[in-house]
């Protein structure tokens, strides 16, 4: 029976219907059909107008969020790799609006390069044409995702309002020595005919892109001196503010390598005239006034193209400006990366033996006059733009040149008189000349542009010509982080004052295909503009999320190698076969092409589907940093679960409808203790949840936890869900925490929750029951909810703290460290040792961690210690 008591307080409940217009997008009705497809997108198609509005304001900058997702390349189709990257930012980005920051979520498009160029020649386009099509449709496709994109700051790498700017950059760093031209060996892609970098050549020396064989070529490229910022790059990776860089931190650090030498330009003459830079590395920058003359390997350029051609070669001292001989051999030991080697022959001896044995007079490097220090050498060499600066022996300039017509044209005019001279400013940007791509006229290279070439020195006034090499596409894909804050901006690239707010960027989200050269040329970027004083922070990205491929399932005959569709596999005992011919197949999982017949399209997914189903299943079951095999098995859970979802308001709506539940009835003892389960259920799907959505980025572990809150809610009896408030704040969590996931499905789901009958209290704190649930906050573990401290010690959790929301919320960075630092157990393991650092972790509705480091490697457990963890109530 029902006492007095919590009759009364059942019987004062408000239980009435509210109607509310902003969600009768259909009838009552809708509730009693099952969840079909055709419904699916029947409420996709009511909410998507809704769902999509991302806009940020500039004048709430201090409550940012900036959300940055690697923009794509114009192909004119999206792929899965696509989706799941673009789901994953929306998902984040909608979490922390429900959070009440101001968020950024910008998107633009990389839209120069090759891929397009050569599709515009086949279609006989002009590219510009191509391109604006391709982002066209690719932009209604995102759209189409619900995705929450800030479309106002939509930007493309092609508009000459923005690579004026990356043209004033390079103007800046010309102007700097930054960026300066030498005649270098290159990678030529005889089909694309364009060079390539090194990365952009596989192991079998053939193009990335064409797939033709490579060519060595000797051309004049236009390079920029990333080196010059090498250690900087390196020791930035140390910032402890770049958190879950993981494994990227070392593949930065290994491409970047350990800043253990210095780098000098010595520069290259033929019978007198000069023809490129060498640049030499040594660990002893005191030996370059020294060096006696310059070893070269016998495979390096310097000595294919120069010395095998011309019998005066010589190489210049930059500190001395001596001329140094020089001697081609492989008896000497060069350093990783090098093809050239300091002699310093009356320090070495193996130097002097082999200039004794070659006759190489060495006479000159003995002046005393000579004798520097690595300081002073390093001054010298930096005063006359000759390097000496610290680097590793393997990291290489960035090469920047391409042959190509499709790209941001390098902003140099070269005169006969004056050499090559920077653009002014005021005449920026240099921009493309409209090629005529119809018929044979399918120009490839600016070289063609003859009247565009035409032009004078900005010097002296003479006749001159443009530079026709355009710069790779990486260079424009390094900044646009910042223009993104200020596209429309014709004066500045970006406001300063916006960008010391804005940036550095809050989380990063791309593929791990671009997590070292991509990375580190934005990286370089942002350091040089750190430099001049345009960005507030060296490092651009705080927090990095670098998600897997989407893998599909290819077939190809073992005996050669072709691929074959699905349906031409027959599988037999776990094995596959060709079905003509009975011929054996490997199924192996690969990253989704359309050569392998092994891809995915989006749009026959949402069509099978639909959209909030296919963002569900590209989230979950799998990490987002690890690869994920596309298995239209796995469907089915996502659905069943969504049907239960569905089932769940519906019986919702059908219990508070009726009366077959009288309050009289109700066993109390009962109907506290389910009331006390679903409390807890709450603030531990809560916790779990946002832990999944603000620290880790488990986005799959956080679809989980959801599953888990809806079985929770299934559990609960009839008269739980007709009188509990504590069900219908559960009930209304699971939908709230579910829209930054699955936006459409959850609107639905909402408003058939809040429009029904017998609602029991108006005055939830953080709801707001006359809005969409994606414009709902985000809800917060009870203040009375238990925390906990965790201490640890070189990783090893040695104390757990427990305290409430309400202490642990007070609890500063200075009294956790204290608080931990006072327990019996810290002492006893980190007394005997030196402590190195102390770490301080602590989110909202989450735990708080200690971090000791000691200066021993492990810590055992002391004997006087029964237990490593010891559990205190405070």
């Amino acid at each position: 029976m029902i006492t007095r008591g919590i009759f009364c307080k059942l019987n004062n409940l408000k239980i009435y219907r509210k109607y509310l217009p902003n969600y009768r997008f259909f009838s009552d009705d809708i509730w009693n059909e099952e969840l079909t497809i055709d419904l699916k997108l029947k409420i996709e198609n009511q909410w998507k107008d809704k769902l999509c509005k991302g806009t940020f304001n500039r004048n709430d900058v201090d409550n940012k969020f900036y959300v940055l997702s690697m923009f794509p390349y114009p192909s004119g189709r999206l792929h899965m790799g696509h989706v799941r990257v673009y789901v994953i930012a929306d998902s984040i980005a909608r979490f922390h609006r429900m959070n009440g920051q101001n968020v950024f979520l910008p998107m633009g498009w990389d839209a120069f390069g090759l891929p397009a160029e050569n599709a515009a020649i086949l279609h006989g386009l002009p590219a510009n044409k191509w391109t604006k099509s391709n982002i066209d449709h690719m932009k209604k496709q995102l759209q189409e995702l619900g995705c929450s994109f800030d479309w106002s700051h939509e930007l493309a790498t092609y508009d000459p309002s923005y690579y004026k700017w990356t043209q004033s950059f390079f103007v800046k760093m010309f102007q700097s020595g930054l960026v300066y031209s030498k005649e270098a060996e290159v990678n030529w892609d005889p089909v694309d005919e364009t060079v390539l970098a090194s990365e952009q050549v596989d192991e079998n020396g053939r193009s990335w892109r064409s797939n033709a064989i490579v060519e060595k070529k000797l051309f004049k490229q236009w390079f920029i001196r990333t080196t010059q910022f090498s250690k900087a790059l390196y020791e930035g990776l140390n910032d402890p503010s770049l958190r879950d860089w993981r494994d990227i931190i070392n593949l930065q650090k290994h491409w970047i390598g350990e800043c253990n030498g210095y780098v000098f330009d010595f520069q290259v003459f033929t019978d007198d005239i000069y023809r490129t830079i060498l640049n030499v590395w040594t660990q002893y920058p005191e030996h370059v006034p020294l060096a006696g003359f310059i070893f070269i390997k016998p495979e390096s350029f310097v000595h294919k193209y120069y010395i095998l051609n011309h019998k005066n070669v010589y190489i210049k001292n930059p500190i001395t400006g001596s001329k140094l001989p020089i001697l081609v051999t492989d008896c000497v030991e060069y350093p990783d990366g090098q093809d050239a080697l300091l002699a310093i022959p009356h320090i070495n001896s193996v130097d002097e033996k082999l200039a004794k044995k070659h006759n190489i007079s060495y006479l000159n490097c003995v002046n005393q006059n000579l004798y520097l220090s690595r300081e002073e050498v390093c001054k010298k060499a930096k005063e006359l733009n000759s390097g000496g600066y610290p680097v590793s022996s393997k990291l290489k300039d960035w090469l920047i040149s391409r042959q190509r017509y499709w790209g941001t044209p390098v902003p140099i005019i070269h005169c006969k008189n004056c050499g090559a001279q920077a653009v002014p400013e005021n005449e920026l940007p240099v921009k493309l000349p409209l090629l005529d791509m119809q018929g044979d006229k399918k120009f490839k290279s600016l070289e063609l542009a003859e009247e565009w070439v035409k032009t004078t020195c900005p010097k002296c006034g003479k006749e001159a010509k443009r530079e026709t090499d355009t710069m790779d596409t990486f260079v424009d894909s390094s900044w646009y982080y910042l223009r993104y804050l200020d596209p429309n901006n014709s004066f500045q690239p970006f406001d300063k004052t916006l960008a010391n707010k804005m940036m550095p960027v809050d989380i990063y989200i791309g593929g791990k295909e671009h997590a070292v050269l991509h990375l580190y040329y934005a990286r370089f970027f942002n350091h040089f503009l750190h430099s001049i004083g345009l960005s507030p922070s060296p490092e651009p990205f705080k927090n990095l999320l670098v998600q897997g491929m989407v893998m599909g399932q290819s077939f190809k005959i073992k005996a050669n190698g072709t691929y074959l569709k699905e349906v031409e596999v027959i599988k037999k005992d776990k094995q596959f076969f060709t079905k003509d011919g009975d011929f054996p197949v490997t199924a192996t999982w690969e990253k989704m092409s359309k050569s392998k017949y092994n891809g995915v399209e989006p749009i026959d997914t949402i069509n099978q589907y639909g959209i909030d189903t296919m963002r569900l299943f590209i989230l979950s079951n799998v990490a987002p940093t690890s690869n994920r095999n596309w298995n239209s098995d796995l469907f089915p859970g996502i659905l069943n679960w969504q049907h239960r979802l569905w089932l769940t308001i519906r019986e919702f709506r059908k219990i508070r409808n009726c009366n077959d539940v009288q309050m009289n009835t109700i066993d109390l003892s009962k109907f506290e203790k389910e009331e006390i389960n679903l409390k807890d259920a709450r603030n531990y799907y809560v916790k779990k949840t946002s832990s999944n959505f603000r620290k880790s980025y488990q986005l799959s572990v956080a679809i989980s936890k959801l599953q888990g809150l809806t079985n929770s809610l299934r559990k609960s009896p009839k008269e739980v869900v007709k009188y509990s408030a504590e069900y219908e704040k559960l009930l209304a969590v699971q939908i709230i925490m579910l829209a930054p996931i699955a936006p459409h499905f959850a609107s639905a789901l909402w408003s058939g929750f809040v429009s029904a009958t017998g609602r029991l209290n108006q005055d939830y704190e953080n709801i707001s029951w006359e809005d969409d649930v994606i414009n709902q906050k985000w809800p917060e573990v009870d203040i009375d909810y238990i925390f906990s401290l965790y201490c640890l010690v070189n990783n090893a959790v040695k104390c757990v703290l427990k305290m409430p929301k309400k202490k642990m919320a007070l609890l500063t960075k200075e009294a956790a460290i204290k608080l931990t630092m006072d327990q019996e157990i810290i002492k006893e393991y980190t007394l005997p040792w030196n402590i190195i650092n102390i770490e301080y972790q602590s989110f909202i509705d989450d735990d708080t961690y200690v971090f000791i480091k000691t200066d021993r490697k492990s810590v055992s457990k002391p004997k006087s210690i029964d237990s490593t963890i010891v559990k205190n109530n405070i």
